[in-house]
């Protein structure tokens, strides 16, 4: 493995091995948040909401097309997947919003299973600490920020980060069936969600624009499901429409930009998957593709 600190390896679950992440953009972005680079470049490229919507908005004009198969190369997406033939899609957003066939995503219907909302990167936490602390890459954020309320009830949780780069599927999913009690948008600025960012302590999670949905399950009990927005990312579209969603129903999808969804259970209410548990601790995301379990709930758990 190559020492350099800024490459991101991952843990393919299929193959048990680790692959190194091709990041689009990579430069530009090790650039915008280098010391050396004046501060007002990287507040107008990540702070400034215009920035990322103007971005967002050439992504989804007939002028980024040419965009699209150079993408699929670099980033060794399978077309095959598609729902429909890449020729169809008329912007880049269309190509990054692309449904897949549904056979390629199977899913356990176990109701005491629960799977992945989204093809991601996932790091895994069992145990929070008492004082909600989310611990990413070494550094902490609570959970009281995170969803900019009180966040008692998820004292001594589960704490679950799903991270989706460019070449991911970027419509996510509900992980099980549950009934919505509340929902929530919050404002706030464009970071990348690149772990070389994350490394430079930037508070991406508690400081980008995001949203939450509480939802209530009878085994699961009720659980925070956070959609964070990134740099690209003009917006997160919901699609889903009720309160009552079953397992696997489209929830939304993502524009352009790497996204984070963030997962936060009650204490004892779930048990992760343990290679999901080993790999976080090990420094490690995991590679899961939606549908694919994550976790469970077992006697005494």
């Amino acid at each position: 493995m190559n020492n350099d600190s800024t490459e991101i390896w991952n843990y393919e679950r299929n193959t048990k091995t680790l692959k190194k992440e091709t990041v689009l953009g990579e430069r530009y972005i090790k650039w915008a948040y280098h010391r050396s680079v004046s501060s007002w470049i990287s507040d107008f490229a990540f702070r400034w909401p215009l920035t990322s919507k103007l971005y967002g908005a050439y992504l989804s004009s007939g002028f980024s097309r040419h965009k699209i198969q150079p993408a699929i190369e670099q980033l060794e997406i399978d077309e095959s997947e598609f729902l429909e033939p890449t020729s169809s899609f008329d912007s880049f957003n269309d190509f990054f919003i692309r449904k897949l066939k549904p056979e390629c995503r199977p899913f356990n219907q176990d109701p005491k299973v629960l799977v992945s909302p989204a093809d991601c990167r996932i790091l895994a936490y069992q145990r929070l600490e008492s004082s909600t602390l989310i611990p990413v890459k070494g550094i902490k954020y609570t959970i009281d920020e995170l969803l900019q309320q009180s966040a008692e009830e998820f004292n001594n949780g589960s704490l679950l980060v799903l991270r989706l780069c460019p070449a991911d599927y970027h419509r996510f999913h509900f992980p099980c069936d549950g009934r919505i009690s509340e929902s929530r948008r919050i404002n706030g600025v464009y970071h990348s969600v690149n772990p070389v960012v994350v490394a430079l302590n930037v508070n991406v999670f508690c400081e980008n624009k995001r949203q939450y949905t509480m939802i209530e399950n009878p085994i699961f009990g009720r659980f925070a499901m956070v959609e964070v927005g990134a740099w690209g990312v003009a917006r997160i579209v919901d699609t889903f429409k009720g309160d009552e969603p079953k397992k696997m129903d489209e929830k939304g999808y993502f524009m352009f930009g790497g996204s984070t969804i963030i997962l936060v259970f009650q204490e004892d209410r779930l048990r992760i998957s343990p290679d999901l548990t080993e790999n976080s601790s090990s420094g490690y995301e995991t590679l899961v593709k939606v549908g694919e379990e994550i976790g469970k709930i077992e006697d005494g758990c």
